[in-house]
C-alpha cells in the first residue's frame, strides 16, 4: 500500500498559449476574467525594450483600463512587492499582467498574494501557506529561462536576511501564460545564456529530483534535448527566431517539470548565493552545476545516464565513473560555448562566506528533493569546489 501511495502525483500548469504573437491575446483574456482595471508589472529593462508599451496598446485597443508598476529590481525585493501591492489597491485593480523575466513575474505573484491577504509578503514563505484566492494572473515571459510563468514558485529577496526566500503554492501558478518567443529577441547574449542555462538546470534537477515521476520526466528530458541542441547556436545567432522558439519551448517544458517535481541542491545553493550577493540567478546556477552533478551522481546513476544520453553522449561500454566524467565535461563545454565560464571567486565569493551560504542553502525548500541527503559540511565542500 505504501508503495502505491508514493506513486500518487499531481501536475499543475496554467492555460498556455505558445507561439509567435501569443502576447496579443492579453486583452481577450483580461476581458474573460472580468478585468475592471489591470495592473501591469514589469521592470525598467523590459519597458525600455518596448514590451510594456506593446501590452498597454493591446489593452487600450479593447478599452481596458490599466496602471503600470515597474519598480522591480533584478532580484525582486520584499519592499518592492509591498509597494506594488499598495499601488494595486490604490488604483483599484482586480487583475495582474506580468511582462518580463523572472523578477517581474515573481514580484507580480507576491503582489497578488499581499493584495488578497494583507500582511507582509515574508509571512507567506514556505509551502502551501496561501488560503485565500489571489487575483487572476496573466503572464507574458520575455526571457526563456525562469519559467515563473508556468510554475508554483515565487522567489523573493529578503534584504534584511540577505537571502532569497521561496513561496511554493499552486495559488501562484498563473491562470494564463502567453509564451511568445518574439519577446525574447530583445535579450542580450549574456541574458540569453544565463536564462538558457537556468532552464537546463531546471530540467536536470527536476529529472533527478526525488519528486520526479512520469508526468514530469517527459517534459524534463524534452527540455534537456531542446536546450542542449539549440542554446549555443542561439547565442551565436541571436536573431534566429526559429532557435528562439526552440529554446522558449525547452524553457517552458523545463518549467512544467520543475514546478511539479521541484528542484535540488543547485537551486538551493544558487538561491543562497543570489540572495547574499545579488547576482544573476542563471549565472549562479551555471557556476554550481557540474559540482552538484559530481556530488549527486552516485545517488542517481541511472537517471544521470539518461541525461547524458539525452545530451547526445554515447554511453555504451562505459562504467558509471566514465559516464559521470563525460556528462560533467559536456556541461562545462556547453557553458563555455555560451560564454559562462566564471568561478565563484571571480564574482566576489570568499572562503569565509561559505559557512553562511551553506547554512542558508540547507534551509531552502529545494534541498528537500535533492537525490542525495546533505549536511552543512557536504554543501560547504561543493561551494569550495566551485570557487
Amino acid at each position: 500500500m505504501e508503495h502505491e501511495l508514493c506513486n500518487l502525483r499531481k501536475f499543475v500548469s496554467p492555460e498556455i498559449i505558445f507561439g509567435a504573437g501569443a502576447r496579443h491575446a492579453v486583452a481577450n483574456y483580461a476581458r474573460n476574467f472580468g478585468a475592471r482595471k489591470v495592473l501591469i508589472v514589469s521592470d525598467p529593462g523590459v519597458e525600455k525594450a518596448g514590451w510594456v508599451a506593446d501590452v498597454q496598446q493591446s489593452l487600450a485597443a479593447q478599452a481596458l483600463e490599466f496602471a503600470t508598476f515597474i519598480d522591480v529590481s533584478p532580484n525582486p525585493r520584499a519592499e518592492e512587492v509591498m509597494a506594488g501591492a499598495a499601488f494595486y489597491q490604490q488604483q483599484g485593480c482586480n487583475l495582474i499582467v506580468a511582462v518580463g523575466g523572472g523578477s517581474p513575474m515573481d514580484c507580480a505573484k507576491g503582489i497578488g498574494i499581499v493584495s488578497s491577504h494583507g500582511g507582509s509578503i515574508l509571512e507567506f514563505v514556505g509551502v502551501d501557506t496561501i488560503h485565500v484566492a489571489i487575483p487572476p494572473l496573466i503572464f507574458i515571459p520575455t526571457t526563456a529561462g525562469t519559467s515563473a510563468d508556468v510554475s508554483q514558485f515565487a522567489i523573493i529577496n529578503d534584504q534584511q536576511e540577505q537571502m532569497k526566500v521561496s513561496i511554493v503554492s499552486k495559488a501562484v501558478v498563473p491562470d494564463v501564460a502567453l509564451i511568445d518567443p518574439e519577446t525574447t529577441a530583445t535579450m542580450d547574449t549574456f541574458l540569453t545564456a544565463c536564462t538558457g542555462v537556468d532552464a537546463m538546470v531546471h530540467a536536470i534537477e527536476a529529472f533527478v529530483s526525488t519528486g520526479a515521476g512520469p508526468l514530469t520526466d517527459m517534459h524534463a528530458l524534452d527540455a534537456i534535448r531542446l536546450i542542449n541542441g539549440n542554446l549555443a547556436a542561439l547565442v551565436a545567432s541571436p536573431d534566429d527566431l526559429q532557435l528562439r522558439e526552440q529554446i522558449m519551448l525547452g524553457s517552458m517544458k523545463a518549467g512544467l517539470a520543475f514546478s511539479n517535481a521541484i528542484l535540488g541542491a543547485v537551486h538551493a545553493m544558487s538561491h543562497s548565493l543570489g540572495g547574499y550577493l545579488d547576482l544573476p540567478h542563471g549565472l549562479c546556477n551555471a557556476m554550481l552545476l557540474e559540482h552538484v552533478i559530481d556530488y549527486n551522481y552516485a545517488d542517481a546513476q541511472d537517471r544521470f545516464k539518461v541525461i547524458a544520453e539525452t545530451m547526445g553522449l554515447d554511453t555504451r561500454g562505459l562504467n558509471p565513473a566514465q559516464i559521470k566524467q563525460r556528462l560533467m565535461a559536456r556541461v562545462i563545454e556547453l557553458k563555455g560555448a555560451v560564454g559562462l565560464t566564471q568561478k565563484l571567486a571571480e564574482i566576489g565569493v570568499s572562503r569565509s562566506d561559505i559557512p553562511t551560504l551553506s547554512r542558508k542553502a540547507l534551509n531552502d525548500p529545494c534541498i528537500v528533493t535533492n537525490p542525495r541527503r546533505s549536511n552543512q559540511r557536504d554543501v560547504e565542500v561543493v561551494y569550495e569546489e566551485a570557487l
